[in-house]
């Protein structure tokens, strides 16, 4: 019998509405708020988002292996989506209410503290929610389109968190100047995301025959991903994918006010053009999936991807910037649809080979990937101190604008560039049979 989905697809897909929401005001407000309004130091900034890396690499599996392991009346995902939304959203808010009396280390602990809190949170809850993509719709065309639409949320997630924020912030509940709109619309979006993951983690239903009394040791399942020669060579690609974007979503502000001339509000409109591209994209990459498969589709996204990053080097206004970035918009939007797909590839093959369903373990590990854009971005802002001069609003050198066009364009062309080469060579596993051994429930 062929196993269909065991949840509504919008059910399960709303989950990265809230999910984004809050993680994206994060990566596209983090420099203006912390570095050119309350004056830290970029090299700071650079310094945290690395130590958090080592940390990350170190809680990242070890919270996905606890939650294949756990076993509870509520399912394995549940207990942990839920405390992962409290936590999220509780450090969100603390994230963007930094008093504007801190200074040095003071403010530099603030940072710290609020930064691994939300990061720390949006592990535990994006490693639950995306090891339920793969359970919850087993084959390839309802993984496709479920994913579609989840990443139809996230855009619209983004249009709030990073078109609309800057309005918000800056001009609605406050000026360029002070935190207080910051502060503010994190409160609002708090309301709304906590809604949203809760919603979410009351909808799913996973499936059963998931939960096997047998369970892999955490070092046993881990030493099998690490063997994995496929595990590397996704998840380096995964963040050849990430790492440009994580730049683009920090420097686009601070792009729009020093290397366009242009209020910071007028980002509005650069992340509105590459949000209305993306939603098109899509629906036509989908389309392609279906037709030739989710590894051609993820290939040629790569190319767009590192294409876009040439002419953003070099617009000077704000219609040039726009276009630039809607071609990097075509390939995100690619890789939005695809990259979840490859990763789930590799669980099915795992969990045929070995038995076991560790997904959250294995995602976790891949999470590990992802997460190094934050330390690898921070390492690449910290640089345009030593390069450029700047190292904050009150100590912006000689030249910012040339400072964050390198950051928005340069840097992320040549990881780009280097996804492309790795995602020729990667050998993604078949596409699995339309029909398996263990029989699921319909949606009724």
């Amino acid at each position: 019998m062929a196993e269909t989905a065991l949840v509504r697809p919008w059910r399960y897909a709303i989950g990265m509405f809230g999910l984004a929401i809050p993680i994206n005001m994060i990566r596209g407000s983090t420099l203006l708020f912390y570095v050119d309004i309350l004056g830290l130091d970029v090299r700071d900034y650079g310094v945290v988002m690395l130590v958090y890396a080592v940390l990350d690499a170190i809680d990242n599996p070890i919270l996905g292996h606890l939650s294949d392991r756990t076993r509870t009346r509520w399912g394995r995902r549940r207990p942990w989506l839920v405390v992962g939304a409290v936590v999220l959203t509780a450090a969100f808010v603390g994230f963007f209410s930094a008093p504007t009396s801190l200074e040095g280390l003071g403010l530099v602990a603030w940072f710290a503290f609020f930064a691994i809190m939300c990061e720390a949170a949006d592990s535990m809850y994006s490693a639950n929610y995306g090891a339920l993509l793969p359970e919850l719709f087993p084959r390839e065309r309802e993984r496709a389109g479920a994913n579609a639409l989840r990443q139809g949320f996230q855009l619209c997630a983004l249009a709030l968190s990073l078109a609309v924020t800057p309005l918000l912030t800056t001009q609605v509940f406050g000026t360029e100047d002070t935190t207080v709109g910051f502060t503010t619309t994190s409160r609002i979006y708090a309301v709304i995301a906590f809604t949203v993951l809760i919603f979410m983690a009351l909808s799913v239903r996973e499936n059963p025959a998931h939960s096997t009394p047998e369970r892999s040791t955490f070092l046993a399942g881990l030493g099998v991903i690490l063997r994995t020669k496929l595990f590397w060579q996704i998840g380096i690609a995964t963040a050849c994918y990430l790492v440009p974007l994580a730049l683009v979503l920090a420097t686009i502000q601070l792009y729009t006010k020093y290397a366009l001339g242009l209020p910071v509000s007028y980002s509005l409109y650069l992340m509105a053009s590459a949000l209305a591209v993306a939603a098109v994209g899509l629906n036509l990459w989908t389309r392609v999936v279906r037709r030739r498969g989710a590894p051609f589709a993820w290939r040629l996204a790569f190319v767009f991807l590192a294409i876009g990053f040439i002419p953003l080097f070099f617009a000077n206004s704000l219609l040039t910037a726009a276009l630039s970035i809607c071609v990097i918009a075509i390939g995100w939007s690619g890789l939005l649809v695809t990259n979840d797909l490859v990763q789930a590839r590799v669980l099915d093959r795992d969990a045929r080979e070995h038995g076991h369903h560790r997904e959250g373990l294995y995602l976790s590990a891949f999470g590990f990937f992802s997460r190094l854009t934050g330390a690898t971005a921070g390492l690449a802002l910290g640089s345009l101190g030593d390069w450029f001069g700047y190292y904050s609003g009150a100590n912006p050198g000689p030249d910012p604008g040339l400072a964050f066009r390198v950051a928005i364009s340069v840097y992320p062309f040549v990881v780009a560039v280097a996804g492309v080469v790795l995602s020729q060579f990667v050998k993604v596993p078949g596409e699995e049979p339309e029909t398996v051994t263990v029989e699921a429930r319909a949606v009724t």
